[in-house]
């Protein structure tokens, strides 16, 4: 029921992103339950999902914060947004693998060290720059912290679209507190510039959502 953090060695020597996840070779590391990974997320109101050709973003405004697990100690990490990543088969749109095993989707909650840096352009390339918490999606029953967001996607299909919703909640999307395992490796943004110096956090269970909803 606790909480558990594996520690996987560099991607081939390089720090890129994305990787696949081989649960044999991940460490099991006892000092990331020293301080447990803490999500102190709130409500935003109004809220802008932008379709930026990459991904669907939900920009967040209100400050919530990460902090504790494998992130430097006493260092506090702003979610700047929620970004969707998906393919065109329901298979295969997750950007990282486990096992060789892809999910439908994958969510990823972008942070920004706003302890060491003033914005998150600042923090992007830098050592312990960024923070991403990433949740694979796979399919099953409708998600209902996701229907507002999952109810426009029909209005933004096309690059450079966007619509603001009245209020999105960050914590609808965190699993259970008992299931809340997680990997961790250093890597790279997954979309241009790449940059390096990114602290990437995957829960091992993934969130479910409706066929419709993707």
């Amino acid at each position: 029921g606790v909480e558990w953090g594996l520690i996987f060695p560099d991607a081939n020597g390089e720090y890129q992103s994305p990787i696949n996840l081989n649960s044999r070779e991940a460490k099991y590391d006892p000092s990331l339950l020293e301080v447990r990974l803490s999500p102190n997320y709130v409500v935003c109101r109004d809220c802008e999902v932008i379709n930026d050709g990459h991904s669907i973003q939900i920009a967040l405004k209100s400050k919530s914060v990460l902090l504790g697990g494998p992130l430097p100690r006493g260092h506090e990490f702003e979610l700047h947004d929620v970004r969707f990543h998906w393919g065109r088969e329901n298979q295969r749109g997750s950007e990282h693998t486990v096992n060789f095993k892809a999910f439908p989707m994958e969510l990823h909650l972008m942070h920004w060290n706003s302890t060491l840096y003033s914005s998150i352009d600042e923090a992007v390339g830098k050592k312990h720059g960024i923070a991403i918490i990433a949740l694979f999606v796979q399919i099953g029953k409708e998600h209902v912290g996701l229907k507002a967001v999952t109810e426009i996607l029909q209005d933004i299909q096309y690059k450079g679209k966007s619509k603001t919703i009245p209020c999105f909640n960050p914590n609808s999307l965190l699993p259970d507190p008992l299931l809340r395992d997680y990997w961790v490796y250093e890597g790279s943004l997954t979309i241009p510039p790449c940059s390096e110096g990114v602290t990437w956090i995957l829960f091992r269970y993934p969130l479910t959502v409706s066929q419709v909803q993707v």
